[in-house]
């Protein structure tokens, strides 16, 4: 007798692994750490807009991955929700669009640069699903992209970009450099080289270098903590007989939100216990919804 067939995930669930959703407490760090280090604090209603616009961008992005990767899935990734049948390639295609569409509709009620950097994120997400399989520098798109959602955050209102938030976006685009080279051989396999670990360390130098005067010691307190999270994650790729690099990737991807902690620093109690929440919160959505 033929085998019965699986059963498959409901669909509100492939909805939620379509666009990884687990990952949104990432982006809303982003999102509070960029408009803090702008000079924002409460109350946040400017910040409403752009946290939906945000998440939308970001889950029609994974949308849109799922659907221009649904060759490679159907080879390698075969629980995939298009590949399993649980929902069909045309309408990942309509939701992904649409909701990249509403993302750019939520910049748009915002002051104009933020609106302009918007329309420049959904370009880059858009080259990015069409080429990252085909190019080996695709995860420097991938970092482009978280690149350009903190500057747009950081410009809200009347804001211009300061330093700070700019040297915290170029730690973050290194991070993500560094975590997708990791990403790129979860499915594929094969041997990981050492090189990308000189992105994830990047960040911690620039902390160092940046949080001088009072703010140099809660400054080593935070790098200490994401140093130490970033060698738990390098543990399951370099010191083990078996590398668990689904596992790495998952934590790196919740890391991103330490690493947002390290930028804003420990100066405000509310901003932290926030933070800490958040963190939390991804590795616990990871429990139920895969993080990649």
């Amino acid at each position: 007798m033929p085998d019965p067939d699986p059963i498959r995930m409901p669909l509100g669930k492939a909805l939620l692994v379509l666009g990884r959703a687990s990952n949104l407490p990432t982006v809303w760090s982003n999102c509070f750490v960029a408009y803090a280090l702008a000079g924002h604090g409460p109350p946040w209603s400017g910040l409403v807009p752009i946290m939906i616009g945000a998440t939308l961008f970001y889950l029609g992005g994974m949308y849109l991955n799922d659907a221009f990767d649904v060759g490679f899935d159907r080879q390698y990734r075969k629980e995939r929700p298009i590949p399993s049948g649980v929902i069909s390639e045309k309408a990942v295609w309509i939701l992904g669009c649409t909701q990249l569409l509403l993302g750019f509709l939520s910049f748009s009620v915002v002051s104009r640069v933020p609106y302009a950097l918007s329309l420049l994120l959904a370009a880059l997400i858009l080259i990015y699903n069409a080429l990252h399989k085909r190019i080996s520098y695709s995860p420097v798109l991938m970092a482009l992209c978280r690149f350009v959602l903190f500057l747009s955050v950081a410009s809200v209102g009347n804001s211009r970009i300061t330093g700070i938030a700019l040297w915290s976006a170029v730690g973050l685009a290194a991070y993500i450099i560094g975590l997708s080279y990791v990403a790129r051989r979860e499915s594929t396999g094969g041997i990981i080289a050492y090189w990308p670990c000189l992105f994830l360390i990047f960040p911690a130098i620039l902390s160092y270098l940046v949080n001088n005067g009072p703010y140099r010691t809660t400054g080593v307190i935070m790098i200490i903590v994401y140093s130490s999270w970033v060698l738990h994650c390098l543990r399951h790729i370099y010191w083990t007989q078996q590398p668990k690099i689904g596992k790495a990737v998952s934590h790196f991807l919740a890391g991103i939100v330490l690493l947002d902690l390290m930028a804003l620093g420990l100066v405000h109690t509310e901003w932290t216990v926030l933070m800490a929440g958040l963190f939390c919160a991804a590795l616990l959505f990871q429990r139920f919804i895969p993080a990649t």
